[in-house]
């Protein structure tokens, strides 16, 4: 179990069976290092449940894929499963449940989660609320770095720091601005250095002088 002390800024995730590359990393900054805290010491959930959103790309399944490889329950895409049979899944790890003194973290794309069922939407009311934000200029330039490792993209130096004040801070946003420098560099057979970095952050969001972030 990760010690929530210890000040991190990568998780390694556990390699999938039959894996030849390198785990994948999850960049810990300050839109989700309370989330991390929280799901490194389960032992503090009440009611033994946590409830993790966040906006799109945001992480969520890579946190619930670490979340499993320490033991606990993860349903991700919880919002989008049948109420009762959540229900029944949070009975079980309650005293007296079939899975009893477990871990369950669910995980929901809705922002926020409406909740029909009245007897689910009071116990997870009451369970441990997790949210990830948006990335500062500190995690949007590891998050660069991040999505360009993940694609086998060598970034010049410096692309950090050109492009981060350049960019809409979302993870989306910056994740298909990564992808768009990976796209230009091939189509171009050139270096993803500063003239690439530029022509990306065009054709995404036109003139510099016309932007508004």
């Amino acid at each position: 179990m990760a010690d929530s002390r210890i000040p991190v800024s990568q998780i390694a995730l556990p390699l999938e069976p039959g894996a030849k590359a390198a785990p994948q990393r999850i960049v810990v900054g300050n839109a989700n290092r309370a989330a991390v805290e929280a799901l490194g010491d389960p032992d503090g959930w009440p009611f033994g449940t946590a409830i993790l959103t966040g906006p799109p790309r945001a992480g969520k399944s890579l946190l619930g894929r670490w979340a499993g490889a320490q033991g606990i329950a993860v349903i991700d895409g919880a919002d989008r499963l049948e109420e009762t049979d959540l229900f029944h899944r949070w009975n079980a790890i309650q005293p007296g449940g079939s899975q009893a003194g477990g871990r369950l973290l669910l995980i929901a794309d809705s922002r926020p989660w409406e909740i029909a069922l009245p007897d689910l939407n009071s116990r997870l009311g009451g369970s441990l609320q997790l949210e990830i934000g948006d990335p500062d200029d500190a995690m949007a330039a590891q998050l660069v770095t991040a999505f360009a490792e993940q694609r086998g993209l060598s970034l010049a130096d410096g692309a950090a720091d050109y492009l981060v004040p350049r960019a809409e801070r979302s993870f989306e946003a910056l994740e298909h601005l990564i992808a768009t420098v990976d796209r230009i560099s091939l189509e171009r057979q050139v270096p993803a250095t500063m003239s690439v970095w530029r022509a990306a952050l065009e054709a995404l969001h036109g003139p510099e002088q016309q932007r508004l972030f």
